[in-house]
């Protein structure tokens, strides 16, 4: 079976659990830039979650992804997709049904009045990937549909939902 391909930043496959444990197989496309972001998050140490206990995890589950993005193996495909913009790394693993494709989007400022640079390179590598944009931010998603940006989106809590749910290319309908 083909994998069931999502855009996402890499923040939510650490923070939310149920991204790892798909009923079929999933290929999540990660911009580098929110590999980034982890780190920026571990440095800064601000809240990741409003429940307390929900931050210390979501912090170490933070902490074992960008150990797995710093691992030799996965690190040298990483940095073979950053020489080139719009270069894919080869698939990196993550669990039986899970494997996560890094992408060095270029953010060409397109969006930049309505949507920051990682915002943009989201949307962007959703649209030249054709695959849907899967996020937890409500104020991103209701400005994706105002400004009638073309991805198709899905909320984290309806992963279940986008798992079965295939789009047609070029259908830019929104949950």
């Amino acid at each position: 079976m083909k994998p069931r391909q999502f855009v996402i930043e890499a923040v939510m496959l650490a923070v939310y659990g149920q991204l790892s444990v798909p009923k079929r197989p999933v290929e999540y496309i990660i911009p580098y830039t929110t590999i980034l972001e982890l780190y920026e998050m571990r440095l800064e140490g601000d809240q990741v979650m409003p429940d307390p206990e929900e931050d210390i995890y979501a912090k170490q589950q933070i902490e074992e992804l960008i150990a797995y993005f710093e691992n030799e193996l996965n690190k040298k495909k990483i940095e073979r997709a950053l020489t080139a913009p719009w270069r894919h790394s080869p698939p990196l693993i993550l669990q039986d049904n899970v494997s996560c494709i890094i992408v060095n989007a270029m953010d060409n400022a397109r969006y930049g009045e309505t949507f920051d640079p990682v915002e943009t390179e989201l949307i962007l590598t959703a649209m030249r990937e054709q695959a849907p944009l899967l996020t937890d931010q409500f104020e991103y998603v209701d400005r994706l549909i105002t400004n009638e940006i073309p991805i198709p989106i899905y909320d984290i809590d309806d992963f279940e939902y986008a798992l079965e749910h295939e789009e047609v290319p070029g259908d830019s309908n929104t949950k």
